[in-house]
């Protein structure tokens, strides 16, 4: 405590009762976001009350008539009137008490006994904010380096998570488009698959942005021992959907234009094929057809026709969007123990499938894995497809199409289901979104740990202010000025709410902004218009042999 450094001395309470404020003439070293302490005796042994610096005001300046005229220095007015310029501004500084660390607690207790006017605040030292702010130390056990603390030199206080709150209490990456959150998810998903974590993770990626994980299998730092990370990409075009695994929902949102009584119908072929076929039972298209042509003349003796309009028009539509359908099998799916392994991410490539389709695909994937979690942890299953005997997390990139505000799709529902159940079987989640105030706020506020980055827009700021509960307002108000790759860590993964600077990427990042006015003078290189021309000419016909002489010419 000796060598950290003394920056100001309390004036006395802030207007809450957790703060209070210093005064100080170090302008460079208290930062908002920056931490200090203040020592005191508790149960007769002293104890450094940690804090963050929430706000600063000056209170004392140069007088105006110093600052008059910019091409005199104000040093120069100064000397000529004598006045000591060591130190002619004062700041005043308001302090979020958190408290001391309890290693017994394994986190922050505040005694709330308010520091004396008077008291001396220090800096807290690198060291001491190294071995309280992170639950773990880098490179152990459960640990994810997301990078270090933004008031700091780059390294010089690292910012290590939890691991098992990170993925068992679900997360949320939330920032402005180009602000970094595939590139804080990638960090995330290196940490996950380091030899010290060895996890289980599907990513859900709607862009096509994460193929770069494939790095994995031969990078140097994440081998030990015979570990290696194994990578599976599964684009658009293999992905399958066993049609059996769907429910009548799930049908229903992707038929256009349904009447109340083609729902009915539909409604009573589900419920006769799967009583006929019982739950976990194989069926496919051509059961559901056959139990929608057996009720063609249900209730209608005088007009044994009249229910045939309506059923060719449910048969229509269902063959439209599932028989024509790649995605949709009658026996093919994707195998949870292919999907999920630890020491494994998968990757499912959603790109060119549209949205409606991307939900109902989202919502049976974790419907099944959910389910086998729970028959699973619950001793229902020892072995088969629907065996899982490790926990898994899943990564929903643009989480607010699979769950909206203000409306409820096909997979709304089961992520819910997740967020709320999911710590207790092992499914964990993480949600990003560029734009929190289209995701759902139940879904939002069920997610633990936060990343929260730069955030401009007002109804997005307003529902991460509303939603989030880790991060203090201080921080939330630091969101419109965060730069590229800094990022608001809160949550139940890391001890106290910190300003991080992500660290650098181990492999590429596939989320790349295009480098438009760098394509558009390639388009214009050496070659290329030659190259186009030869591509846009016309092949002229081969003429046809002559004979000469009876030889071919």
């Amino acid at each position: 405590m000796s060598q950290d450094l003394l920056v100001g001395t309390v004036k006395g309470p802030g207007e809450s009762a957790q703060e209070y404020r210093f005064i100080t003439p170090d302008n460079a070293r208290t930062k908002v976001g920056e931490f200090v302490y203040y020592p005191i005796q508790v149960e007769g042994a002293e104890r450094l009350i940690l804090g963050k610096i929430t706000e600063k005001a000056i209170v004392r300046t140069l007088p105006d008539a110093f600052l008059a005229d910019p091409h005199i220095p104000p040093s120069e007015v100064a000397e000529l009137i004598g006045f000591d310029m060591a130190t002619p501004e004062l700041y005043e500084v308001t302090v979020a008490i958190a408290g001391y660390f309890d290693p017994r607690f394994k986190g922050f207790v505040n005694p709330r006994v308010m520091p004396d006017p008077g008291v001396r605040v220090h800096l807290a030292g690198s060291a001491l904010l190294t071995e309280v702010l992170s639950p773990k130390t880098q490179g152990a056990l459960g640990s994810a380096h997301l990078g270090s603390l933004l008031t700091r030199a780059p390294g010089e206080v690292p910012v290590v998570l939890d691991v098992k709150n990170l993925v068992s209490t679900h997360l949320a990456i939330l920032a402005s488009t180009g602000s970094g959150k595939s590139y804080t998810a990638g960090v995330l998903i290196e940490e996950l698959l380091r030899p010290y974590n060895r996890a289980a993770v599907l990513v859900i990626d709607p862009h096509g942005e994460y193929h770069t994980f494939r790095e994995f299998e031969s990078h140097p730092d994440f081998e030990q021992g015979g570990y290696r990370p194994r990578v599976r990409i599964i684009p658009h075009d293999q992905v399958r959907i066993r049609f059996s695994s769907l429910t009548e929902t799930d049908v229903r949102s992707l038929l256009p234009m349904m009447s109340e009584k083609m729902n009915a119908f539909l409604g009573k072929a589900f419920d006769r094929v799967r009583g006929r076929k019982g739950d976990g039972h194989l069926w496919g298209l051509q059961d559901l057809f056959n139990a929608l042509d057996a009720m063609r003349s249900e209730g209608a003796e005088d007009d044994p026709s009249s229910n045939a309009s309506t059923i060719e028009g449910i048969r229509w539509r269902l063959e439209d969007r599932f028989a024509r359908s790649r995605i949709f099998h009658d026996r093919d799916h994707l195998p949870l123990p292919e999907l999920f392994s630890p020491g494994q991410v998968t990757v499912i490539q959603l790109n060119e499938i549209d949205q409606d389709m991307q939900q109902v695909i989202v919502s049976t994937l974790l419907r099944r894995i959910n389910r086998a979690r729970m028959d699973t942890k619950n001793g229902k299953v020892h072995d088969g497809e629907t065996y899982v005997p490790y926990p898994v997390f899943v990564l929903l990139e643009e989480a607010h199409r699979f769950a909206p505000a203000g409306a409820t799709v096909v997979s709304t529902p089961i992520l819910k289901t997740i967020l709320a159940e999911g710590r207790k079987f092992g499914v964990g989640v993480g949600l990003i979104t560029q734009r929190p105030g289209k995701l759902d706020s139940d879904v939002l506020s069920q997610c633990m740990t936060q990343f929260i980055m730069k955030i401009v827009n007002p109804l997005d700021q307003q529902t991460i202010a509303s939603s989030v509960e880790g991060a203090g307002r201080d921080l939330l108000d630091e969101l419109p000025a965060l730069t590229k790759g800094q990022v608001v860590v809160a949550g139940v993964a890391i001890n106290t709410p910190v300003l991080c600077q992500v660290r650098a990427r181990l492999t590429s990042h596939g989320g790349e902004t295009i480098d438009a006015p760098q394509e558009w003078l390639d388009y214009f290189g050496v070659g290329q218009e030659e190259a186009r021309a030869q591509d846009a000419a016309v092949l002229r016909p081969q003429a046809k042999a002559e004979r000469f002489r009876g030889y071919s010419i």
